[in-house]
């Protein structure tokens, strides 16, 4: 009896070893930008933000762009060049047009997506631009060309524009999958927009999340 006892006292006591072991939290690891960066700091909507990746080593990336499977066509995957003269740019580069965009008037990052989305959080420094505004089949012609003087510098003279001012523009949607942002570019190629003055964040949302950058609540459109 008294084996038994002792025999259900270090089982008991085990049980109990185990359950504190898993209530102590995981060796936490720094995680940074890069090496020698922790955090850039950006302005959004007149206030400062500082970007930086989740310190949670554990942190997985949210169910929203977790799906890898979405149904093509519409959501193919995109090519690397979406068109002659666009500059394709990754996370880094993304940051750097955020710092930009934060001194000089001259820079625009644009979040191509739906207020729906937007609304799930954006990226600090960007400006909310719906694509179907920039998109011939869902807007008209005189609000493309408002948008393109008002918010990108283009002047327009009769029949053609003059992109000499033009702002340097960075667009981004949700991701290699999503034809958001690639559309409004096409527009603006259309129009005349200088191919070197457009450049393409193909990652988008989906891979911020997948690094667990800092991301914002969305709020309306700025146009």
């Amino acid at each position: 009896m008294r084996a038994v006892s002792l025999i259900l006292l270090i089982l008991g006591t085990t049980i109990y070893m185990l359950a504190v072991a898993e209530e102590k939290p995981a060796k936490s690891e720094p995680v940074g930008i890069t090496s020698n960066k922790m955090a850039v700091t950006v302005t959004h909507r007149g206030k400062s933000v500082q970007i930086v990746r989740n310190p949670n080593n554990a942190n997985t990336v949210k169910a929203d762009y977790a799906i890898t499977s979405r149904a093509c066509p519409p959501f193919c995957i995109l090519p690397m060049q979406l068109a002659p003269g666009i500059e394709t740019i990754g996370e880094l580069e993304m940051l750097n047009y955020l710092v930009g965009a934060s001194n000089n008037p001259d820079i625009l990052v644009i979040d191509s997506r739906t207020s729906d989305w937007v609304a799930k959080g954006t990226i600090p420094g960007s400006i909310s631009i719906p694509w179907t505004l920039l998109n011939l089949e869902t807007s008209d012609p005189l609000t493309i060309s408002d948008i393109m003087e008002s918010k990108f510098g283009a002047v327009q003279l009769d029949e053609l524009w003059d992109f000499g001012q033009a702002k340097t523009l960075v667009l981004f949607c949700n991701g290699m999958w999503c034809g958001q942002s690639p559309r409004n570019i096409r527009t603006l190629l259309r129009y005349g927009f200088p191919a070197q003055k457009i450049k393409w964040y193909r990652g988008g949302m989906q891979t911020w999340e997948v690094l667990g950058l800092t991301t914002v609540a969305g709020g309306p459109p700025d146009y």
